[in-house]
């Protein structure tokens, strides 16, 4: 019995110090990337979509995908957040493929997610800033060649919703915006780096570079499937890739799994599922797997 505890301890021990090595390694890009999100949702998301809403009055023509893409990375809302928002525009006669391009950029990545994602490293942080914005502006390119015409979403049920930064101090909306944050990604995140230690202390090297690393097509699909079941929030996934990225993950397999996680994150998939119907929902899933494989294996190729 002695002997059990004895082992017990010492692999506590062992997953503690990895635990502890992750968490003073990425802490404070988790805390930095709540301050921005917060500054962003608090003093700048009107402003954002007050200039989605005044493109509309512009003839930008297809060119308008690309700002529209830039505006939905900018965008600090959540994917309930911006349908009732985009539905608003679609109400107002915006184009339908800058819709996509602005709604598929905001699943992606945010302000917040790109500070998180600093902790990857500069050239990681770059193939995901880039292939969320090739990833929004190439679904608004869809729609502009198979749904001129027809449409594609269905907003009937989205109304707007009153916003939760009302208080008149702007300080304490701050101070609430940031405490949401936290209540929000907080268990994410230390369970992320529980998650990262365990990998670290008994998953062989050789078994996350068999899997994940190389050039390979295998490994990018390996982690774009991994990517759908095991994303619940971008913080708590931001150690796993720190683990994986030192342990031999290739960029590209890296990439993959950061296009298909938030795609397909349980609460997103509910939300657009309401906004396209079965049919169009399945070809969004489709085009996110055929995606993030291609990208994966491009940026493998490329670095």
């Amino acid at each position: 019995m002695s002997e059990i505890i004895s082992v017990l301890r010492r692999e506590l021990i062992y997953i503690w110090y990895y635990f502890d090595i992750q968490l003073r390694q990425i802490f404070w890009y988790w805390v930095i990337g709540m301050a921005i999100g917060s500054l962003v949702s608090v003093f700048a998301k009107d402003k954002i979509h007050g200039l989605m809403t005044r493109m509309s009055e512009k003839r930008l023509g297809i060119i308008g995908i690309i700002p529209a893409c830039l505006l939905g990375i900018a965008s600090p809302l959540c994917m309930y957040g911006t349908i009732p928002i985009a539905a608003s525009f679609r109400r107002k006669g915006m184009r339908q493929d800058w819709l996509a391009a602005f709604m598929t950029a905001s699943i992606l990545l945010n302000p917040q997610l790109i500070i998180y994602s600093a902790a990857l490293g500069a050239k990681a942080l770059a193939v995901r800033i880039i292939s969320c914005f090739v990833c929004g502006c190439a679904a608004g390119l869809l729609l502009y060649a198979f749904y001129r015409e027809k449409e594609f979403f269905s907003f009937d049920s989205f109304e707007p919703r009153p916003g939760r930064d009302t208080h008149p101090n702007p300080f304490v909306r701050y101070l609430l915006s940031f405490l949401r944050n936290v209540r929000a990604t907080g268990l994410y995140f230390l369970f992320g780096i529980l998650l990262s230690a365990l990998f670290q202390r008994y998953v062989p090297q050789s078994v996350m570079t068999g899997v994940f690393g190389g050039s390979e097509a295998w490994g990018v699909l390996m982690a774009a499937t991994i990517g759908v079941p095991l994303y619940a929030c971008g913080g708590g996934t931001i150690p796993l890739l720190v683990s994986w990225l030192d342990e031999g993950m290739s960029l590209g397999s890296a990439a993959a799994f950061m296009i298909t996680g938030p795609a397909t994150k349980i609460t997103n998939l509910g939300a657009l599922k309401s906004a396209m119907g079965w049919g169009r929902f399945l070809l969004y899933i489709a085009y996110v797997m055929a995606f993030s494989l291609v990208c994966g294996l491009i940026v493998n190729a490329v670095l």
